[in-house]
């Protein structure tokens, strides 16, 4: 057995890209389902990742591709986001897959005895790790496709792109990387934002959408069972300029009534007079797993009431959706966002 064989044997890989400029909270929302399929995720930022799917073909009871595309249908249902997809035995043919779906999403699943076949008529730069350099020096010495740098010696294509770039081109070509996929999430944060319509100096109207962002940001942390360090508030103003300020909490919470606190007397710093707003950004930084968090004990009834309130409102948001129900100031943003 050799070593692309070997490796087939325990791998198979999916690479994931979502569409360009994706926002980093809808980013993270896809590593999310990623997670369902699988507890092997990589993240790639900022709009790609890795699976690995040898464990979660036995539990899910599916083949790759039907995984591909139940992946595609939560994703669009859930996100309004279509992701393109590519299965293989390894990272550089999923990720050499997924780049030659066609369109805003689909699946394309390579099974380990198709690689050569399939690898071998694609133009060299479609190589997953070939740049534009690299490809053109393989050009001029009429190396035009996969099929043909495989054909290559590696000694020959080492002296062409260097020791290291020529060796690993000249494996994958053949369908060998060994790389395994690595757990890796994003860095931890969280961000949601809001765009006004209309240059806005409305100070209420302006006080309103943070407050919605405020709850959009602590229904996301605790879906995520994790709790803030400290926010950042990001105004962006007509003209394109932009003012951003941290503050710590004083202790991790996901609650809104903490962050709200927190973020208003951020915007009382700003000190808006007469700017004209066209976004606001709210971000959770510094995060903990809630269950690092420790329970303070409170007194304060009308804080432990407003926390009961809270979970019954996130049951309800779970049911009926994130917009169902929630501060009667924020309902114009809620139903917009």
């Amino acid at each position: 057995m050799n070593e692309a064989t070997t490796q087939e044997a325990r791998s198979t890989v999916m690479h994931v890209r979502c569409p360009d400029r994706l926002p980093e909270e809808t980013y993270r929302q896809v590593l999310e389902l990623l997670g369902d399929l699988s507890p092997v995720v990589q993240a790639l930022p900022p709009t790609a990742a890795l699976v690995e799917l040898k464990g979660a073909l036995r539990y899910h009871g599916a083949d790759a591709a039907r995984l591909g595309e139940i992946l595609r249908i939560r994703s669009i249902s859930r996100l309004g986001v279509d992701l393109r997809i590519g299965v293989g035995p390894t990272i550089t043919v999923a990720a050499t897959a997924s780049a030659r779906v066609a369109g805003p999403g689909g699946v394309l699943a390579i099974a380990p005895g198709q690689v050569a076949d399939w690898l071998e008529p694609l133009p060299v730069e479609a190589l997953h790790g070939i740049g534009p350099r690299q490809a053109a020096a393989l050009r001029d010495y009429g190396i035009h496709s996969v099929g043909l740098l495989a054909a290559v010696s590696p000694a020959t294509v080492q002296r062409l792109l260097g020791k290291t770039a020529g060796r690993l081109a000249a494996d994958r070509a053949r369908g060998i990387d060994p790389r395994p996929v690595v757990p890796r999430a994003l860095p931890p944060s969280a961000a949601v934002r809001h765009r006004f319509a209309h240059h806005t100096l409305d100070g209420a109207a302006v006080r309103a959408a943070l407050l919605d962002l405020v709850v959009r940001l602590g229904l996301l942390l605790r879906r995520r069972e994790q709790a803030a360090r400290a926010l950042t508030l990001t105004l962006t103003f007509a003209g394109g300029t932009g003012w951003d300020r941290t503050r710590r909490l004083p202790e991790p919470s996901a609650h809104d009534e903490d962050l709200r606190t927190v973020a208003y007397q951020l915007m009382d710093a700003a000190g808006l007079q007469r700017a004209r707003l066209t976004g606001i950004a709210l971000k959770a930084e510094d995060l903990v797993d809630a269950d690092r968090v420790a329970q303070q004990i409170s007194l304060d009834g009308a804080r432990e009431s407003r926390l009961v309130a809270e979970e019954a409102m996130d049951r309800i948001r779970a049911r009926f959706g994130p917009a169902s129900i929630g501060p009667a100031a924020a309902l114009p943003f809620r139903r917009a966002s």
